[in-house]
């Protein structure tokens, strides 16, 4: 177990807390730099996937998990990176240049969602942000001249500074640069005012105000910034699969999204990660498990949706903090062997001081 004396500044406020976590930091980034040459080409692909995902998580991590803003309409916003980045690049635009424009526009919608939903929270503020993805997948279909309608969108060759990107590794590179980029990003984010106002608020409204935090400011703003991320995954998303329709950004997507959040574990970064990980790999064994079940059960059409269904229960049942959460517990069994006792984190009850007394 880790005891940290600490004599610096400094070392509060560091990344790594201690030498063991940047060597398994450091460990992580050499084994995603040599994916490329110990993966198959299509495991890359899944794992380019997870990366572009993770992005579209983390901004849904910040307004959910941190701020505890509900959307059940984030599809929209990553709707509205990949067309921009699809109609920029039409016209000739730079990717350089493209996505941050993606993201601008992306945060530009967040915030005009922001505004009007200050005033409700709750079950109100997802009915809200329901209702805004049903009404942006409306403006997709019907912006023909834009979004090329029902009929879809295709986008050309990604070409940057000579290298053309539409190339697995390549690609591949390109998305796990700009997910380490935003997670620290986020990371400092959070040890920010911004961030630790962002907690208050998820905490408690009325205590965040009384102690004279602008919940209009830091709600608008998480908006934004969560709206952006989803604006460059978008962006990415988009150049992954080459061919987008209004259909793929639906409502589904947007319950898949906060499905990953809550799975990988609400309030932590390392959730908006694990989330789509764990995603894509049951779907996986899902695939690969049809070909072990009776017919009449392997070719149902809902047995994804129902195993995730399960999936999800379990986890709001048995571990609220998702797989992190339980990444936790098995790191302090580890640590603390064998001292650990079964009940170490089970929730107590909390006792009234008669009920004591009895």
């Amino acid at each position: 177990m880790h005891f940290i004396f600490k004599t610096r500044y400094e070392q509060d406020i560091s990344l790594f807390k201690h030498g063991g976590q940047r060597f398994w930091y450091a460990a992580l980034a050499l084994a995603l730099l040599a994916a490329p040459w110990l993966l198959s080409e299509y495991t890359l692909s899944q794992i380019t996937f997870i990366g572009i995902y993770a992005i579209v998580c983390l901004g849904l991590m910040l307004l959910a998990g941190f701020t505890g803003q509900v959307s059940l309409g984030h599809a929209g916003f990553l709707a509205m990176g990949a067309y921009t980045e699809a109609y920029l690049q039409g016209l000739g635009w730079p990717f350089l240049i493209s996505l941050p424009m993606s993201a601008l526009v992306a945060g530009i919608t967040g915030i005009m969602i922001g505004l009007p939903a200050l005033r409700v929270k709750g079950m109100y503020l997802s009915i809200a942000t329901l209702a805004f993805g049903f009404i942006l997948e409306e403006v997709v279909v019907r912006a023909e001249h834009i979004t090329g309608g029902n009929a879809g969108r295709q986008l050309g060759n990604l070409t940057i500074a000579g290298i053309n990107f539409d190339d697995g590794t390549h690609f591949y590179y390109l998305v796990t640069g700009i997910a380490v980029l935003c997670i620290l990003g986020a990371l400092n984010l959070l040890r920010s005012p911004t961030g630790r106002a962002f907690v208050a608020i998820r905490d408690s409204e009325v205590s965040a105000q009384s102690m004279g935090i602008n919940l209009a400011h830091y709600k608008t703003t998480a908006f934004a910034l969560s709206a952006a991320l989803a604006g460059i995954a978008g962006a990415l998303y988009a150049h992954k699969i080459r061919f987008i329709t209004p259909d793929q950004f639906g409502f589904l997507q947007s319950i898949e999204l906060l499905m990953m959040v809550v799975i990988g574990g609400l309030g932590s970064i390392q959730g908006a990660i694990f989330g789509p990980a764990f995603w894509f790999l049951v779907q996986q064994l899902i695939v690969t498990g049809k070909d072990w079940l009776p017919p009449a059960l392997g070719q149902q059409t809902g047995l994804q949706p129902t195993i995730f269904g399960f999936i999800l229960i379990a986890i709001v049942l048995f571990e609220p903090l998702g797989l992190y959460g339980r990444w936790l517990k098995f790191r302090t069994f580890l640590e603390i062997f064998p001292f650990y006792r079964k009940g170490m984190f089970k929730r107590q009850k909390s006792y009234m001081k008669s009920e004591r007394m009895k």
